[in-house]
C-alpha cells in the first residue's frame, strides 16, 4: 500500500511551538500570583460604613478572580496607619487600600504625613460614594432640619452635635451647614462613628451626621429621627426625608466616598486588570442590591476618576478650612 505523508510547514509547527511555550509561561505566571491572596486593607474598625462595603464586595471578588480575598481591618490615626502600611507594600496588586473621604483630608489636617498622598498610591477605581444622614435624638426640637434650624438659631451653643473627630468629613459638613444657617451649635468630636450615635442615643448631643448604614437600624427603631440628608436627592428608604439644599441651602451637598487604592509603583496591566474586575464585581446585581439597600450609590469608574475626585475633594475642603479659619484640632 503507499503511503502518503503531508510534511507540515516548518514555519507553521515553530509558531504552534512558539505560542504553547508563551501560554505555558503566561499560565505559570498567573499561578505564581494566584498563591497570595489579596487583602483589602481597611482603615477603620469592623462595622464601619468601608468595612461594611468591603465584606459585601469580597466575596464577588474572590468568586470572579478565582482566589482567597480577605478584608485586614488596620484602623488608627484617622487611616494613616493603613494608608502608610499599603504604601510601603509590595506593588504586586495583592494589597489594596479601601479608603473614603478621609483620604483627601488628611493632607489638610496633617501636611507632614509619612507619605505623599497624590504621589504614593494610584487609584484602581472609584467605587461608592453616600450622602450622610442628619440624626437626631427623639428630644431635640423639629421633625426636619428646616424646624430645628429654626429653634437653633434662637438659642445660641444650647443644642450640640458629635462628629468622628476633628477634621473628619462629618465635621467639615457640619460646620459649613452652621455657616449657612448662622447658627452657633456646639461641636463634640468622638472617636468613630459608633460613640458619635451612642452620643445621639444617650442624649449627650443632638444629632450626628453618618451614612445611611451607620444610622438604618437605630432610624427604623424610632431611637434617631432623620433630620435631612446631605445628598443632591433624597434616599429611597428615607422619602420623606428632606436634602440639606430643600431645607432652604442652595448648592448644599457632602458626600462620603470610598475609592480602592494600591501602591503607585503598582504595573499598569495589573492595575488595569484590577479595575476591570471591581468594576464588573460593583455591576453584579447582588452586589449592588445589597450596597444600595444601605444607601450606597454604586459609582464604578475607574482609577483615574477616583484620584481626580481626591483632589477635588482637598482643594473644596482646604479652601473652606482656609476661608472660615476652622480649627482642626480636638
Amino acid at each position: 500500500m503507499t503511503r502518503f505523508f503531508i510534511q507540515k510547514s516548518p514555519k507553521g509547527a515553530l509558531l504552534k511551538i512558539g505560542a504553547a511555550c508563551i501560554l505555558a509561561l503566561s499560565l505559570a505566571g498567573v499561578a505564581r500570583a494566584d498563591d497570595a491572596p489579596i487583602r483589602l486593607v481597611v482603615p477603620f474598625p469592623p462595622g464601619g460604613s468601608t468595612d461594611i462595603a468591603s465584606r459585601i464586595i469580597q466575596p464577588k471578588l474572590a468568586e470572579l478572580l478565582g482566589r482567597t480575598v480577605i478584608v485586614e481591618n488596620k484602623p488608627g490615626a484617622a487611616s494613616q496607619i493603613a494608608t502608610q502600611y499599603v504604601t510601603r507594600s509590595k506593588p504586586d496588586g495583592t494589597t489594596l487600600l479601601v479608603s473614603f473621604d478621609t483620604h483627601a483630608i488628611n493632607p489638610i489636617i496633617k501636611p507632614d504625613l509619612p507619605y505623599d498622598t497624590f504621589k504614593d498610591l494610584r487609584g484602581i477605581a472609584f467605587a461608592l460614594r453616600f450622602p450622610l444622614v442628619i440624626g437626631a435624638s427623639t428630644e431635640t426640637p423639629g421633625s426636619n432640619l428646616k424646624e430645628f434650624l429654626a429653634v437653633a438659631k434662637t438659642q445660641p451653643q444650647k443644642f450640640s452635635y458629635a462628629s468622628t473627630g476633628a477634621g473628619s468629613l462629618n465635621h467639615l459638613a457640619a460646620e459649613d451647614l452652621k455657616r449657612r444657617a448662622d447658627v452657633d451649635i456646639l461641636h463634640v468630636p468622638f472617636g468613630g462613628g459608633g460613640p458619635a450615635v451612642q452620643a445621639v442615643l444617650g442624649k449627650v448631643v443632638n444629632f450626628t451626621m453618618l451614612s445611611y448604614a451607620a444610622t438604618k437600624s437605630n432610624i427604623a427603631a424610632g431611637k434617631i429621627k432623620p433630620l435631612a440628608v446631605t445628598g443632591t436627592k433624597r434616599l429611597p428608604d428615607l422619602p420623606d426625608t428632606p436634602t440639606v439644599e430643600e431645607s432652604g441651602f442652595p448648592n448644599y451637598e457632602a458626600y462620603s466616598w470610598i475609592g480602592i487604592f494600591a501602591p503607585a509603583a503598582t504595573p499598569d496591566d495589573v492595575s488595569n486588570d484590577l479595575t476591570k474586575a471591581f468594576q464588573k464585581v460593583l455591576a453584579d446585581k447582588e452586589v449592588k442590591g445589597k450596597l444600595t439597600a444601605l444607601g450606597f450609590e454604586v459609582v464604578g469608574t475607574d482609577g483615574a476618576s477616583v484620584d481626580n475626585y481626591t483632589v477635588e475633594q482637598y482643594k473644596r475642603w482646604d479652601k473652606f478650612v482656609k476661608e472660615t479659619g476652622l480649627s482642626l484640632k480636638e
